[in-house]
């Protein structure tokens, strides 16, 4: 099938499709006249390759398991558990640095506020610390 075909089924668009050639995550063959002949099986790289990118894992790091992943369930790819595992590892990081600068922005809302003479809490969207402090009644 060609590169237009490919990007309708799969909804990837033909620049992401290239750029999985140039990342070395699909491999068409070409045919005399220079186009891009896709197998039936590209669908299921492209499919899998989307389903990885939106885990947050680069192209770089699919490269690393995709072959394996496609021939055998993930649990027989040796790779990925480490990746997967380091990758969880990340996302606690960023969430930590994330709950941080919350805190600061806060910390920062309440300062303001004191400072123009409201000194009552400030109760920040989502924040449940002060829930027990509510008169629902």
């Amino acid at each position: 099938m060609k590169i237009g075909e490919l990007s309708r089924q799969t909804g990837a668009s033909l620049r992401s499709l290239r750029y999985y050639e140039q990342q070395k995550l699909l491999a068409p063959m070409r045919t005399d006249n220079g186009y891009r002949e896709y197998s039936p099986f590209a669908v299921e790289q492209v499919e899998t390759i989307r389903f990885y990118l939106n885990l947050g894992f680069t192209t770089e790091q699919i490269a690393g398991f995709l072959q394996c992943v496609l021939q055998n369930k993930e649990a027989f790819c040796r790779d990925v558990l480490p990746v997967y595992e380091t990758k969880i590892a990340e996302l606690d990081d960023q969430i930590r640095l994330l709950a941080r600068i919350k805190s600061n922005l806060e910390d920062r809302v309440r300062a303001i506020m004191e400072e123009r003479g409201q000194s009552s809490p400030v109760r920040m969207k989502g924040d449940k610390r002060n829930d027990s402090d509510r008169d629902d009644g």
